[in-house]
Parts: C-alpha cells; sequence; structure tokens
C-alpha cells in the first residue's frame, strides 16, 4: 500500500526531546506551523514519574522502563575495521531514552558550558604549543563558533532550566568558589547552588588545601520555587536519590516536558504525533533540498508528511542513523578519509576513585541528587600545562552524591570477594562511610572512530543498523591516567580518609568495552564546522548538501569535552534557533557558501 501523504507544515521536527521541543516552542512563537514526529509515548511528570511509584530500582535503573527498545531499534558494535560487528542486545554502556522528553527524563541535570578554548580546541593547541603538537591520529577540529557568539544562548537555557550554581568569571571578574577557568557568564547562575553532603564537603576541602579550585557542579536540580521564562514553575530539589535513570514527579529536576512542552503544546502552530517512528527523510529531485519523511503511524500505516523546513532532533546516533539510511550528506569512509556523516565520532572517557572514611564520617547516600557534588575543573580542557603530557585534552573530578539506591550502590574497598559473606560484611560496614569520586574526561575523535551503516544486520523496520566502530584512542588512555592519578591525591589527602581504590574504564592496554554502563555522551558523526569537506553542517547547524536540513544535539561535536554535553547542545539549539528566525525562514537559502 501506497503511503498517505499528508497535508504540508512548515517545520518538520524529528524527535520530542531538549532540542525537538524547544525548536517547536520557539519557531511556532515565529509564526511557523511545526509537526513533531516521536517514536515513543505521551508521558508527562506529574501522572507518570510521581513518587513511590517511579522510586522503583528494578524497573527504571536496572530494566530501563525509559529507555529505547534495542528489540526494534539498536546498533552494532565493533573496536575496529578488522572485527565482525555484532548488534547490542541489550542496554550498558550509554542508555537513550524513548518517549516524550527523550534522555532529557532520566538525564542527571548537569548543566555545563564549554569552555572557550574547547570549541576553538585546534587553533587553541597550536597555538599556545605549536602546529605539531597535537597527534597526526587525531582529528581534532574547531567547532566554528565560539564562547561569546554561544554566551547569550547559554544563560537562556539555564533561566529554562533554573540552573542552580554559583559563577566563577562574572563579566570578566574571577570569584572564589565558582569556576575561575570557565568563560565569562553576563549574569549569575538563576538560582543559588545545591547544599552539599558531607563527602563532597570534604572532598573539597581537600582540593583548596591542595592548590586546587572546587565549586558545586552547575545543577538543573532547582534549589528553590522558580518560574522559567517560558512560565514553568519548578520547585526545589528534595535530594531524594533518584534522578539519573528516572523522571522527576516533584518538578524539581528541570526537563523538556515540564519546562517547555507544557507552555507550547496548547499553542495553534504546535501538534506532535506519538508513537510515530520515522523511516528515511525524502528528497527533491535534483537532491539539493528534503521534502519531508516518511514514518510508520501508530495505526502500523505509512505516511509522507510533506515540509518546507526540517529540523533532525533524535539522539545523537539515531540522527546520524537517519541521515545514514536517508541519503542526506556523503558517508564519511575510513579507508579514503573522505565524506562527512559519521565521521568524528567520539564518546567520553570515565575513570572512579572510591574513598572510604573512618566511622567518624556517615555519608547518608541515600540523600542524592543527579548533579549534587564538588568539582576541580583544573584538570579539564587546557587548563593545565600541556606541554610535556603526551596528550590533549582533560576531564573534571568530582566528588559526588547521586544516590544510595540498594542495587545499584554497593562499594567495597579494593581486595573484597565479589560475593559471599566477606561481600556482605563489606557492603553493610561501607555503604555509610564512602566518598564516590569520578574522572569525567574528554574523548578526541581518530579516523578509525566512526558511524556507518551495518552490511549484514537490519532493524524491525527492515533497515541497516547503525554500525559503532570505535575504540579509546591512546591519546584518552594517556589523559585519563593522568588526571585519575591526580583524584587519587586529592582523595589520599581528604581527612578521615582510612583507604582509596581507583578504576578506570579507559586504562592504557584496555579495549572500550560497550556492556558496563559509563555514560549516554555519544557525540560526533554529523559535526559542525566551516568548512564542507570536513563537516556535515555549517556553523549554523544547517546541512552543506541540503539547505532545508537543520541537525541538532551532541552529533555535532566534532570532538567531546570532559563535561556532560546537554548545555553545550542546547547552546548551539538556541544559536541555531535565533539564525533560522531570523536569517533563514524569512529568505530560505544557504547560510554559508560550500
Amino acid at each position: 500500500m501506497a503511503p498517505t501523504t499528508l497535508p504540508r507544515t512548515d517545520v518538520l521536527i524529528i524527535g520530542g526531546g531538549w532540542t525537538g521541543l524547544t525548536a517547536a516552542y520557539e519557531l511556532a512563537h515565529a509564526g511557523q506551523r511545526c509537526v513533531i514526529l516521536e517514536r515513543g509515548e505521551h508521558r508527562h511528570d506529574a501522572t507518570s514519574f510521581a513518587g513511590p511509584e517511579e522510586h522503583d530500582e528494578m524497573k527504571y535503573a536496572i530494566r530501563h522502563h525509559h529507555m529505547v527498545d534495542v528489540t526494534k531499534e539498536t546498533l552494532t558494535f565493533r573496536n575496529d575495521r578488522g572485527q565482525q560487528a555484532l548488534p547490542m542486545r541489550r542496554l550498558g554502556s550509554f542508555l537513550p531514552g524513548s518517549g516524550l522528553g527523550g534522555a532529557g527524563i532520566h538525564w542527571n541535570g548537569q548543566l555545563w558550558r564549554a569552555l572557550p578554548s574547547d570549541l576553538e580546541m585546534r587553533t587553541h593547541y597550536e597555538n599556545r604549543y605549536g602546529s605539531q603538537f597535537i597527534p597526526e591520529d587525531l582529528s581534532v577540529q574547531d567547532w566554528g563558533v565560539t564562547y561569546d557568539e554561544l554566551e547569550p544562548h547559554y544563560d537562556f537555557f539555564e533561566q529554562i532550566c533554573g540552573a542552580a550554581g554559583y559563577a566563577g568569571n562574572l563579566q570578566g571578574e574571577r570569584r572564589d568558589g565558582g569556576n575561575v577557568f570557565e568563560g565569562p557568564r553576563s549574569q549569575d547562575y538563576p538560582n543559588p547552588a545545591m547544599k552539599q553532603p558531607i563527602s563532597n564537603t570534604l572532598f573539597g576541602r581537600s582540593a583548596e588545601s591542595m592548590g586546587l579550585h572546587p565549586f558545586p557542579i552547575p545543577s538543573a536540580n532547582v534549589t528553590r520555587e522558580y518560574e522559567n521564562p517560558y512560565g514553568a514553575k519548578l520547585h526545589p530539589c528534595t535530594y531524594c536519590g533518584f534522578c539519573e535513570r528516572f523522571g522527576c514527579g516533584y518538578f524539581a529536576k528541570a526537563d523538556p516536558i515540564i519546562c517547555v512542552y507544557d507552555r507550547v503544546k496548547e499553542h495553534e502552530n504546535f501538534e506532535i504525533r506519538f508513537e510515530s517512528q520515522v523511516l528515511r527523510i525524502e528528497k527533491s529531485e535534483d537532491g539539493q533540498t528534503a521534502t519531508g519523511a516518511l514514518y510508520l503511524g501508530p495505526d502500523g500505516r505509512e505516511y509522507f508528511q510533506p515540509a518546507d523546513t526540517i529540523c533532525m532532533n533524535a539522539y545523537a546516533l539515531w540522527n546520524v542513523h537517519l541521515m545514514l539510511v536517508s541519503g542526506l550528506g556523503k558517508p564519511y569512509d575510513p579507508k579514503t578519509r573522505t565524506g562527512v556523516v559519521g565521521r568524528n565520532y567520539a564518546y567520553q572517557t570515565i575513570a572512579s576513585v572510591d574513598a572510604f572514611f573512618d566511622d567518624s564520617v556517615i555519608t547518608n547516600p541515600f540523600m542524592g541528587a543527579g548533579a549534587l557534588g564538588v568539582v576541580v575543573d583544573d584538570y579539564n580542557g587546557d587548563n593545565f600545562d600541556h606541554s610535556d603530557l603526551g596528550f590533549v585534552g582533560g576531564g573534571y573530578i568530582a566528588c559526588k552524591q547521586y544516590h544510595g539506591r540498594p542495587i545499584g550502590y554497593q562499594p567495597v574497598p579494593e581486595g573484597t570477594p565479589r560475593w559471599g559473606l566477606e561481600w556482605k560484611r563489606a557492603v553493610r560496614e561501607n555503604y555509610g562511610h564512602h566518598g564516590d569520586i569520578v574522572v569525567h574526561g574528554s574523548s578526541m575523535p581518530t579516523p578509525e572512530n566512526y558511524l556507518d551503516l551495518d552490511p549484514t544486520w537490519t532493524d524491525a523496520f527492515g533497515r541497516p543498523l547503525l554500525r559503532m566502530t570505535f575504540n579509546f584512542p591512546d591519546n584518552d588512555r594517556r589523559m585519563s591516567d593522568y588526571v585519575m592519578h591526580r583524584a587519587v591525591e586529592i582523595a589520599e589527602n581528604m581527612e578521615h580518609v582510612r583507604s582509596v581504590k581507583s578504576t578506570n574504564l579507559a586504562a592504557v592496554g584496555s579495549n572500550y568495552n560497550i556492556v558496563p554502563y559509563q555514560t549516554t555522551h555519544n557525540t560526533g558523526g554529523a559535526v559542525i564546522g566551516t568548512d564542507p569537506a570536513t563537516s556535515a553542517v555549517n556553523r549554523y547547524g544547517q546541512m552543506w548538501d541540503h539547505h532545508n536540513v537543520f541537525v541538532f544535539g551532541a552529533c555535532l561535536f566534532p570532538q567531546n569535552l570532559g563535561y556532560n554535553p546537554t548545555g553545550p547542545l542546547m547552546g548551539l539549539a538556541y544559536w541555531t534557533l535565533h539564525h533560522m528566525k531570523n536569517d533563514y525562514l524569512p529568505n530560505p537559502r544557504p547560510l554559508m557558501d560550500a
């Protein structure tokens, strides 16, 4: 049966998460008729995420009820081109979301900005260390947009979320107690920082005594009653310990539903269709523009939705997959190192340090929140001298208290058996005396880490699966090892610490493993830039090859930062939407010459 062609809309948006709902809000209020196609179901903070039902660790944290169904849509994985890629049949290393709000429902709420030097990484390193400093096997590049250009958009998103923190660089004035390494802020955070528990406080004291610069993690876990610029009302965080992998029924963690969807859902220019799986984007006969999307509706029938402008707002991996199956842009070829779609895939480089206190320190880990922590940024980006270190990039070191849930939180010292009576005794004795420290590191792109279409495996809709080829670059292993040892030094210097244990998931000599959870911070594959030979979209998020297609999300990152991606990707989203409203929609055309 031929697909049913529906009436044309001005803007078609693929995905109903942070960027998709924000695009609909901004463009609908600019007079554009917007249709969102969301493959998941409708849900809402008040009815779907209310306690105590939502506080079911097995259902949501272990069985991933809020996440994508990998029996329908997944990817294949291998470490290098010499291996046979196999399907990821259960979620592990990363947890893409599904349903209204996307992964913005089960995020932690850590709300960072990119460092100014991060956005001009190649230029910055070459200017500081010389043109030969960046290793040849890294395809590092500038973003094509600067911190100063993004700052107003970072600021606005922080107002949307009611961000809590303390500015360390306010209009150029460095302030102790905040991140003195960050770019200048036009104004302070909308809300005061979160209250820190004892483990985080002791970490901050230790770091400060070593000459470092601790500050509270910038948080979208709101700290007081707040109304955002769209009119959404948020409430103070209760420190319940159910942020990551869970929705927030208290309206205390900023998410796309309460912050954006509720403020646009009744607008005359807004429509969202749930359980609508986009199969591909169709192109015009000359291939210069896209004409709309073919999708499978909840009734099992195929529909074609024509549109003047298409916004790709799915999760980073699925944006790239949809571009590849639709023939949008030139696919990346690792043999010739030409093409752009799938190029510069990067992940996150994670290490951890466990600090075990004596009995005088009781941490009460069950009182937690997704962005509850004290952090030092002294070893992030190029905040420290890289001259003799043999790597680029870095990461933040944070002592955090996310949760103390019984299934997922069982800290034990080095040498403890993995099961049995001694393990049980160690869990009991250490549960309330533990400090959880993470090294959250950057990830550099290489020509051999990329995304393409798998020649063997297909999804439930008959499309080739996305194939991920990835291993930690040697650069990232050296970086992670270096920063982890700095974290160990801080932990060993903390008061009342009796033992320390460290783990590096990117250790020298180890391969990336897609099984254990690390982060949901997949980046790259449709990167932003100013050169069509090395970027899929121009500096405004517009595809070089199809000027009416705009791409959003972390797939735009040319390399991954040492930070969580939501703040940077939303800064880019508001930047793109600003130029769509003011430059493109009044006169549709390429906004940059190829």
